[in-house]
């Protein structure tokens, strides 16, 4: 059931419907808009008291009272219509502006994500991306540099001022990424892994969803489920291509994700080219198709050197491109009505 407060209602107020929801034996998670307050109540309806009535017992607070027909229930544009945005650091995605992520594939050395960091923020992206843990498909390939990864992306962060993304593999690493970053990347491999995902949203940092190689919507959707019934309000979906029966491109980029999510959730969703299409020469195009069809953000792989990069060096771009792709979105970006 989903319950929407008044505007203007008191924590005191607010308090005493959550306590009448949790006597009726249901779970409630609190979404706060900037207008309104929406509670989705979690449980049974057939063997807990209907919350139906609600309306009727805190008339001067309650707005509506809606039941829920859909598996996934608080990513749902039924939990909440407005769309909702997160929040990291100065910066909110989802909102009117559009944002940009990128940075290597992986952290290398000091030198490498220095140069890049310095060279994203110059051509207007507000996230630093960067790979400290790497999941990789064979045991001998470089696998990231660990803690010293996440330290150098954390004094990337302090010298140039921009935020940091970056992924989460393993359960026992959530408290060490969530100190460094501030944003938790779960990817595509992991997108299914409920327990990693329920210690992600657990840290309170924002979460990066990837869509898994072959993963339905209603999948990914119901995966989003775990971040918000963990009391994290703070989700991004994240569209990074799906495995089909193409070769020509590493993984098929499904940009129909894009107003797929709009219709069916509030939460913002983020676009990454560079796994998307596997291939650095396409990197531009699937930048402005996103940017057309209404994504929040891209998440975009730049490295100084790609030729010498030790991880998927064939997808990222270099510096002078991404500064070429940036110039070239802006006008889109425009036209699409965000800043």
């Amino acid at each position: 059931m989903i319950i929407i407060l008044k505007p203007g209602i008191s924590k005191k107020q607010e308090s005493s419907v959550l306590k009448e929801i949790r006597k009726r034996g249901y779970r409630p998670h609190v979404l706060r808009g900037v207008a309104r307050t929406v509670i989705g109540a979690i449980g049974d309806e057939l063997t807990h008291q209907s919350l139906e009535s609600l309306a009727m017992a805190f008339p001067q607070i309650i707005e509506s009272v809606t039941p829920i027909q859909k598996r996934y229930r608080l990513v749902s544009r039924e939990a909440h219509s407005q769309n909702s945005t997160v929040t990291v650091g100065e910066h909110q995605i989802g909102g009117k502006k559009f944002h940009v992520m990128a940075g290597p594939c992986s952290v290398e050395s000091e030198k490498q994500l220095m140069t890049t960091a310095e060279a994203v923020k110059a051509a207007g992206a507000t996230i630093l991306r960067g790979g400290a843990f790497k999941p990789r498909t064979s045991p001998y390939e470089f696998q990231g540099l660990g803690e010293k990864g996440l330290k150098l992306l954390a004094k990337a962060r302090k010298e140039t001022g921009l935020s940091v993304i970056t992924e989460l593999l393993s359960e026992q690493h959530a408290e060490m990424v969530a100190e460094y970053t501030d944003i938790i990347q779960i990817g595509a491999r992991n997108s299914q892994n409920f327990q990693l995902l329920i210690a992600a949203a657990k840290t309170g940092k924002p979460v990066l969803l990837k869509r898994g190689l072959s993963m339905k919507i209603e999948e990914w959707l119901l995966a989003g489920e775990y971040v918000l019934s963990n009391e994290n309000p703070s989700l991004m979906f994240c569209e990074r291509g799906i495995r089909t029966f193409e070769t020509y491109t590493r993984n098929t980029l499904d940009l129909s994700a894009i107003p797929i999510i709009k219709k069916e959730s509030h939460c913002p969703i983020v676009i990454d080219p560079s796994q998307g299409a596997g291939r650095a020469d396409l990197v531009k195009a699937m930048c402005k198709g996103a940017v057309a069809m209404g994504a929040d953000a891209l998440l975009i792989e730049v490295h100084p050197n790609p030729a010498e990069a030790l991880s998927d060096g064939t997808q990222q771009v270099s510096i002078e491109i991404f500064a070429e792709l940036m110039q070239e979105l802006r006008p889109l970006i425009l036209a699409a009505g965000r800043e």
